[in-house]
């Protein structure tokens, strides 16, 4: 099965030419790589966000595979759903779906549901693609989306899938596809966000998943972004950084109504 793109053209440019050039501008040649456990990126539009995830993508060295983990926006499918075979295309590259992960993380995580359905449509990690795919499209994927979960289910989902993530025995790069505050004034994006931010670059995945309770944060992947922490814990990670912080008012304008948009690395 091959999913086609949901957001092409919408989200990004819907050629392969104009999508190279789209993403080649995010791009920053002179980025260190270095080895990354996990990742935070956005997934709004690339016009908002693409400086952002370019930058994060441009540090890290690439995997075999990226794990991704995204919120599932539609409201289509289970409420832990993988596509665990297949394909899925953009304009710039076709990508495989790494089964022999996805069948570790199945036997190892109960609270996955195998459902295709749920990512139809949805674009939180559609939009990781064209970056990845800028530097190369062999990595294979996972992709799962989260609707919803406690946090002792995303514990047991982050530790599953280090655990087959260790079973396999090769490098994968878990991505948590988020965007931060959602629609508010931007010093209150900022204000907001940097307390989300600071439970990350503290490796605190309890901390992520009460502030964002406590505090009425619209980070609309925490629970992937809870996920991830726990994987990369689970999987020896020492540090978290921010990489790039932004808000759409920086491309907008308008900072009454911003979105807020963070790219870190954990390792």
């Amino acid at each position: 099965m091959r999913r086609p793109p949901a957001v092409s053209g919408q989200f990004y440019q819907g050629t392969a030419s104009k999508l190279t050039q789209q993403v080649k501008q995010y791009i920053n040649i002179s980025a260190v790589k270095e080895h990354a456990i996990g990742i935070l990126s956005p997934h709004a539009g690339l016009i908002y966000s693409g400086s952002v995830a370019g930058e994060v993508f441009s540090a890290i060295e690439f995997p075999k595979t990226f794990v991704l983990i995204g919120p599932n926006h539609t409201g289509i499918g289970a409420k832990v759903s993988m596509m665990a075979s297949g394909e899925w295309e953009i304009p710039t590259g076709v990508f495989s779906i790494d089964e022999k992960l996805s069948r570790r993380i199945a036997a190892n995580t109960p609270i996955i549901s195998e459902d295709a359905q749920a990512h139809t449509f949805e674009h939180s990690l559609e939009v990781q693609l064209p970056f990845i795919a800028y530097f190369s499209t062999e990595p294979k994927i996972v992709p799962i989306a989260v609707m919803s979960a406690s946090l002792e289910e995303c514990r047991l989902l982050g530790e599953g899938i280090a655990k087959s993530i260790k079973e396999v025995n090769y490098a994968a790069v878990i991505v948590a596809s988020s965007d931060m505050s959602h629609y508010v004034p931007d010093d209150v994006a900022r204000q907001k966000d940097k307390k989300a931010i600071e439970m990350i670059k503290s490796l605190n995945p309890e901390g992520l998943y009460t502030v964002v309770s406590r505090e009425r944060i619209s980070m609309c992947g925490y629970l992937p972004a809870t996920v991830m922490l726990f994987a990369a814990k689970a999987l020896g990670a020492i540090e978290a950084r921010l990489v790039k912080y932004s808000t759409s008012g920086e491309v907008s304008g308008d900072y009454d109504q911003v979105v807020g948009y963070a790219g870190m690395i954990v390792k």
